[in-house]
């Protein structure tokens, strides 16, 4: 696909690593992104925003454009993109106040009631805040899901079944996270839908996945064979048309830019759930956004151009 940008005449700032608990698949992704961006035609160096040397570097050169592969906590909170809105330097994906929604998933389940998408029932729990399971389990039933607020990768997720496994789970959560969601678990078809674009967002097709754990786990995101990737997903055109709707609109009110990818689950009545939308998909040979954008006719090195292009025009509006 023909992009509007000169790749040889942009220098590339590729973020990668960081300090979250996410950090070995960020590194991961910005090594398949580099790769790409380089086969593409651009000048790339590479950052490790947990190392200060690092940082200064990057603030006291010359860029044009920042390519963010860091995952979970300090990447895609909302942390380094308010840096780099600092230093003047356009980057790839959402903005500050996007990016932290959609990172605290308690916060953007508001965002999604508001603009009457789907999402589980759910409850928020507060670090040194008493709670009590028993009522929990009325309000979201069993089984549920007990989930960090703000880690991504499907860090700290348990799948419980009564009232006992919850409290255990909520406090194994509690170790990783101030913050705790438990929410109905939804039995169902789980899906991924990548969505780019700025002021005109469109969908990718339709990932479905399957993975070989119970649910898809951290090992089901990143092992080799954790998981098949199903592109397009086994689904009818309507259904298709509706997922791509609701994932579109979950990055309207967000008020994601560039990027998003959201997941979501397809009841046994054909109900669709949204759980998270992710700002910083990942970059590596087994992630979503790739396997999408390819089906859709993007090569890996056009993708990444994509992204260059959307930051820039987005400096640009």
């Amino acid at each position: 696909m023909a992009t509007a940008i000169d790749p040889s005449g942009i220098k590339v700032a590729l973020l990668a690593g960081g300090a979250s608990g996410e950090r070995d698949i960020s590194l991961a992704s910005g090594a398949g992104a580099r790769e790409a961006l380089v086969e593409a035609g651009f000048a790339v160096d590479t950052f490790d925003p947990a190392v200060k040397s690092d940082l200064k570097a990057l603030i006291d050169g010359r860029y044009d454009v920042a390519f963010i592969c860091l995952h979970g906590k300090y990447g895609e909170d909302g942390t380094i993109q308010g840096l780099l809105e600092v230093i003047g330097l356009p980057y790839i994906g959402s903005g500050v106040w996007s990016s932290s929604i959609a990172m605290d998933k308690a916060r953007a389940k508001v965002f999604y009631r508001h603009f009457n998408i789907n999402t589980p029932v759910g409850v928020t729990l507060h670090r040194g805040k008493p709670y009590d399971v028993d009522t929990i389990v009325s309000k979201v039933g069993v089984p549920c899901v007990a989930k960090p607020a703000n880690e991504g990768s499907a860090i700290g997720v348990h799948i419980v079944n009564d009232a006992a496994e919850l409290a255990d789970a909520i406090e194994a959560v509690f170790k990783i996270d101030n913050e705790v969601i438990v929410e109905t678990y939804i039995d169902g078809t789980e899906m991924t839908v990548a969505v780019l674009g700025n002021s005109d967002p469109q969908a990718l097709p339709v990932i479905e996945i399957v993975p070989k754990n119970d649910f898809y786990d951290f090992e089901s995101k990143y092992a080799p064979g954790g998981s098949e990737h199903i592109c397009p997903a086994r689904i009818d055109e309507p259904t298709t048309a509706r997922v791509q709707e609701i994932a579109v609109a979950a990055h309207k009110a967000l008020g994601c830019r560039g990027m998003s990818r959201t997941d979501i689950i397809m009841d046994k009545q054909g109900m669709c759930w949204v759980l998270e939308t992710n700002t910083v998909p990942g970059m590596t040979s087994t992630s979503l956004l790739p396997d999408a954008a390819r089906k859709a006719g993007y090569t890996f090195p056009q993708l990444c151009t994509k992204l260059i292009e959307l930051a820039l025009e987005d400096v640009a509006e």
